[in-house]
């Protein structure tokens, strides 16, 4: 199992929001790089990036702050976040992202799933967030008509290089797992994770050593299986 400290961005800033409301983001550092390379000292293999406010707008938002992320680090990354058609898949990809994410393209336009994959192979990851038991789309704004669990199925056939799905762990995301058994791809769990609580807090604790400081103590994991 990898640990995948996640970075999210709003306004060029790293934050979490509460329950998926932009209006509830608490701020943990205004340098995204710095962060990123804090995780990068710690230990971390690999970083999970979402673009918050591309999520809501359907456009890259936080363009400059990826950049200068993927500039800072050696480590691979992904990014969600906003990516909804192959020309912005491939112009994030040639940024030197290792993978892309998606998510409300993916509930809604199956078939840029399975174009995406096959023109990019094994860098394509779908995204699902979920709420009272329906996906989540256009940045927790609005729900879609299918289930997570459905979603995922449908759509690992498709060939994604990983299926994603909240951990029943955290605040954000409460109550819906994703299990790997039923699935032809990896899955990746994410949420808060406190590193001190149950098996997988130390297990975070031990793969990624924090420095004492807020950029690198997790804050949201990303848990991926396979």
């Amino acid at each position: 199992m990898l640990f995948l400290p996640a970075i999210d961005l709003k306004e060029g800033r790293c934050v979490r929001l509460r329950q998926g409301r932009m209006d509830d983001a608490t701020v943990f550092g205004d340098d995204p790089a710095a962060q990123a390379t804090a995780w990068q000292a710690g230990g971390a293999p690999y970083l999970h990036l979402v673009d918050l406010d591309g999520a809501i707008d359907g456009a890259p938002r936080n363009l400059e702050a990826v950049r200068a992320i993927l500039s800072a680090i050696d480590i691979p990354a992904e990014l969600g976040g906003g990516i909804r058609d192959l020309a912005r898949i491939e112009a994030y990809l040639s940024l030197g992202l290792d993978r892309v994410i998606l998510g409300t393209a993916a509930a809604r336009d199956p078939e840029l799933v399975r174009k995406a994959c096959a023109a990019f192979p094994g860098r394509i990851a779908v995204g699902i967030d979920a709420r009272g038991g329906r996906v989540a789309v256009e940045g927790w704004q609005e729900l879609a008509e299918v289930g997570p669990v459905e979603l995922a199925k449908r759509l690992s056939a498709g060939g994604p290089a990983a299926a994603g799905g909240p951990a029943g762990r955290t605040e954000l995301h409460a109550g819906t797992r994703l299990e790997p058994g039923p699935l032809a791809v990896a899955v990746v769990a994410t949420g808060q994770e406190p590193v001190h609580a149950g098996p997988r807090g130390h297990a975070a604790k031990n793969a990624i050593r924090g420095t004492g400081n807020t950029a690198a103590t997790p804050r949201r994991i990303a848990y991926q299986s396979g």
